[in-house]
């Protein structure tokens, strides 16, 4: 496994929402694991060096997505509000203000619905569709990963 195919792999891993990964052959063992904070593990061992056809060779895992806790999540079509940047979420302007958006507001395109502060810039982060605010999926004050699910929204 080259230097390219392991950082695609970590990509996969910190855009899938899984928390570790291990690939195990008879040359080299990978196992890359991911935490709520923006930083990856990766402990790489190889006995000695791949040729290209053990890469071939390789399973490919199947995209991970994120599945609802409930079977009443299953069965509704809900949007999600994903993460536009990488920084940390803020679900009010400040800790003395109410939050922008709770579970059961209607929300409109263009509405703030949480801030994202990213290197010291506090960027309003905008609905883009229109529905009922179902579950809010990210703790105040806590960092969050681009394309990292903030929301569940019902559009009807």
């Amino acid at each position: 496994m080259n230097i390219k195919e392991i950082q695609d792999l970590i990509k996969f891993v910190a855009k899938s929402g899984v928390n570790e990964v291990e690939i195990e052959q008879k040359d080299f063992k990978i196992v890359i694991k991911s935490h709520s904070e923006p930083k990856e593990q990766i402990i790489v061992q190889a006995a000695t060096p791949i040729a290209a056809a053990s890469v071939a060779a390789l399973p490919t895992a199947a995209p991970a997505s994120v599945v609802p806790e409930t079977p009443a999540e299953v069965e509704l079509n809900y949007i999600t509000v994903k993460s536009p940047m990488i920084g940390t979420f803020y679900r009010s302007a400040g800790p003395d203000k109410d939050a922008f958006v709770n579970v059961g507001d209607t929300i409109g395109k263009g509405n703030t619905v949480c801030i994202i502060e990213a290197m010291k810039l506090f960027n309003e982060i905008e609905a883009e569709v229109s529905g009922k605010i179902i579950k809010v999926l990210v703790d105040d004050a806590t960092p969050v990963e681009y394309d990292q699910p903030l929301f569940l929204v019902d559009p009807s």
